[in-house]
């Protein structure tokens, strides 16, 4: 066994655990002719200690951790099996090592989280200024500094101060001619928008095909125990973020989301990355937090909470400490504190819900709509032209309309603010007499969007979900507000406009967007808390709660109603088929029993207990790819056996016999002492010593109940000791899936490499 992962630093004290491992190697090493004997019937090898190095103890002999490939799912029992195994034995070393291991491995660990918090703060800056630049750069330069953004080159100047430092391509070609003008700046916007969108889909396609999309139904499904190496692979983190920046930058109607990227304490740390991502995506600390609860099942325990939330501040302490853009807050879209709300704009910002749940269930559709048309078609064998094609449509659709025209993060921050004298005027949003022409353009806005965002999440660019389901939804909310608020200038006696006051203004427009950004949202991901969370700390609008909770509430409801429960990152997770089982997905059965659902007796691989040579199974396991294979003794079941574990025991036995003619003529048995005239080969001891079993009339509820709770590999139905049926995780998240009809459209794997229930499905 591999001994635990080293960090720099503590080498001498790592190499003090090696040696208590190969210690108990040493003493657990194969016992050949056990009697002593050099004359004996029978040559027996016992390897139920041999397959276990940590397995000194008769408690823990199940404790080996397993060797884990790309495809598979973990099996969270064992694991957790070997990692109390692991603390005993630290805590059982004599002296100063009894102490200090203990408290190296927690230290381990924290260190592991505290440079995790502080590098996703200072890789959010970093991807904050690229995005900003990138983006900026296809409308002009600065005059004194090609590498100043807009922003950073217009600082210092005072509000409604024209800035003369920035110019646009056409003034730095000094070019007059109003045609040349629009021509060259509506050429540059498009070819730069092409080759940064083009730039990031070759970085993806040559060097980390798992860098595409946004990473949250990936991640969601290695937390839950499945195994994706490659999707944490340095190449994968690299390509992400600059393909990130690249793909935000060129103007696709995308976000830039990011929750980065021993089995256990693996995943436990990459929760914790998780959360710090996404503070640091909308600098939103608790958010983030409440984001891993909520939308990636994790914290069943305290501790592993607490973690997640230090690395979460100190990611969003980082990002704020950086102060990229010198604004001093961590608050990205400032909102202005505007009058306060009334009882009338309840009906409006209903209004609002409802369209955020309908539409976020129709972007739902639309995209896994689109997605399984690109899985079908000439599309996926030429994603780099796609791209292209894509980037190009948008570009052109998008350059004639002002709304469009600028990056997400710029509308949204301008459509959350409200109209001041201060403050200039954002395309005349704020002018009373062009609010007819705002509200058209807004609408065009929500539309395109919606519709490119729909085909355009999927795509093989790295790509967020948030930030234009945001701007979807503002652009509406806007507009409603702009309505309200001309509808109270021309009638401010009204008798719904009693509660306002007889001068000044009644209605905040930005708080409108607000309210439909959290809407579109809320019907697009089905969060709630956690979205609720992070809209306040997103704009910083604490004294308006109440109503964005409300809109999160009816956005839910209505997208519920039409368009199943299911947010999109679950849509992508069973489009992927990957086995993702959630703890909080509500089963309700019609009366069944297991018996109505299990894989029965004929339909499963199983492995008898006597007679068998290395041959036959190596046989079984070349011919299937399956987890596990049950042990029976005719058909009395005896236990359950791992592949890893049954693969471990195959190599140990031929590292014994090199001689093939020799290793042909062992018997491997699972029942253990066996006397017989031949060698024989004990190999009881790689049996999971406690499978889990039920009785097959348990009801099918129950059963669900259990997998979701206790999260076990599969379980085994008997009676009176004789195999009956298997269930396993495979098949209770195909079971919670059913109402979703696109199940592995665009799985690349057979659903038969998970377990040996597919057995029954062929």
């Amino acid at each position: 066994m591999a001994a635990p992962s080293q960090t720099p630093g503590f080498d001498d004290t790592w190499a003090q655990w090696d040696d208590v491992q190969q210690r108990q190697s040493k003493d657990v090493a194969p016992i050949i002719d056990p009697s002593g004997g050099q004359t004996s019937a029978f040559e027996r090898i016992e390897l139920s200690q041999d397959m276990d190095p940590w397995a000194s103890e008769p408690w823990n002999g199940s404790a080996r951790r397993s060797i884990y490939h790309d495809g598979t799912t973990i099996d969270w029992t064992q694991e957790e099996a070997a990692e109390r195994t692991q603390k005993h034995l630290m805590q059982s070393q004599l002296g100063l090592r009894g102490i200090m291991l203990p408290l190296l491995d927690q230290s381990r660990v924290w260190m592991v989280l505290i440079a995790t918090g502080i590098s996703v703060g200072f890789v959010g800056a970093w991807l904050d200024v690229l995005v900003a630049w990138l983006g900026d750069i296809r409308t002009g330069r600065c005059s004194y500094g090609f590498f100043y953004n807009e922003i950073a080159c217009c600082s210092g100047l005072d509000p409604g101060e024209e800035c003369n430092e920035w110019n646009t391509w056409s003034q730095y070609l000094r070019i007059h001619s109003a045609f040349l003008t629009s021509l060259v700046q509506a050429s540059t916007y498009v070819v730069l928008a092409v080759a940064y969108s083009g730039s990031a889909a070759i970085l993806v396609q040559s060097y980390a095909p798992y860098a595409f999309h946004t990473g949250i139904p990936e991640i969601k499904a290695i937390l839950n125990g499945y195994v994706l190496d490659l999707f944490l692979s340095p190449w994968t983190l690299l390509v992400k973020g600059i393909g990130l920046a690249l793909a935000v930058a060129s103007g696709l109607s995308l976000g830039k989301e990011y929750p980065n990227t021993e089995e256990i304490k693996k995943r436990r740390i990459l929760s914790a990355a998780a959360s710090a991502g996404v503070a640091v995506a909308f600098g939103s600390p608790l958010g983030g937090v409440l984001f891993g609860l909520e939308e990636l099942d994790l914290f069943s325990r305290a501790h592993v909470m607490w973690r997640a939330f230090v690395c979460a501040v100190l990611a969003a302490v980082t990002l704020q400490w950086t102060d990229v853009f010198a604004t001093g807050k961590l608050v990205l879209f400032q909102v202005t504190a505007g009058a306060p709300w009334r009882g009338f704009e309840l009906v409006p910002w209903m209004i609002l819900s409802v369209f955020g749940g309908l539409s976020g269930a129709l972007l739902i559709k639309l995209n896994v709509a689109s997605a399984i048309h690109r899985h079908r078609s000439w599309i996926k064998e030429w994603p780099l032209m796609e791209v292209v094609c894509v980037t190009a449509f948008t570009a052109v659709m998008s350059y004639p309309i002002a709304f469009m025209r600028v990056q997400s993060s710029e509308l949204v921050a301008n459509l959350f603010q409200e109209c001041e004298s201060t403050k200039p005027d954002y395309h005349g949003l704020c002018n009373p007499s062009s609010m007819w022409q705002n509200i058209f353009h807004l609408l065009l806005t929500c539309g395109l969007k919606l519709c490119l965002t729909a085909w355009t999440f999927g795509m093989k660019v790295p790509a967020g979900i948030f930030l234009p389901t945001i701007a979807v939804g503002a652009t509406m909310g806007r507009a409603v507000g702009i309505i309200m608020q001309g509808w109270h200038r021309a009638h401010p006696m009204a008798w719904i406009f009693s509660a306002c006051a007889p001068e000044g203004e009644c209605i905040s427009p930005g708080f409108y967007s607000v309210i439909g950004a959290a809407a579109m949202l809320g019907g697009v991901t089905r969060m709630t808390i956690s979205l609720v969370v992070i809209m306040f700390e997103l704009t910083g609008a604490l004294s308006h709660v109440l109503p964005i909770m409300i809109a999160v509430m009816v956005s839910k409801w209505v997208g519920d109603a039409f368009g199943g429960k299911e947010g999109i990152y679950d849509a992508w997770i069973a489009l992927h088929g990957y086995p993702f089982l959630s703890t909080t997905a509500d089963y309700r059965d019609q009366g069944q029993t297991a018996t109505s659902r299990m894989v029965r007796r004929e339909h499963i691989v199983s492995i008898g207990a006597h007679h068998n040579t290395v041959e036959e199974l190596e046989a079984t396991l070349q011919q299937h790819s399956f987890r596990g294979f049950p042990v029976v003794n005719g058909e009395q079941l005896l236990g359950y056996i791992t592949r890893d574990r049954l693969q471990h025991a195959i190599d140990i036995l031929r590292e014994q016999y090199p001689d093939e003619s020799v290793l042909s003529d062992v018997n491997c048995t699972f029942a253990g002492r066996h006397e017989t005239s031949y060698e024989e080969a004990d190999l009881s001891g790689s049996l999971d010593p406690a499978p889990m079993q039920l009785r097959p009339g348990m009801p099918l509820q129950l059963v669900v109940s259990l997998f979701q709770k206790m999260n076990p590999q599969c379980v085994l139905f008997t009676s009176k000791g004789f195999l009956k049926g298997m269930m396993t995780k495979r098949d209770v998240v195909d079971l919670l899936r059913e109402r979703f009809h696109d199940v592995h459209a665009l799985s690349e794997r057979p659903e038969t490499i998970f377990d040996a229930t597919a057995a029954s499905r062929t």
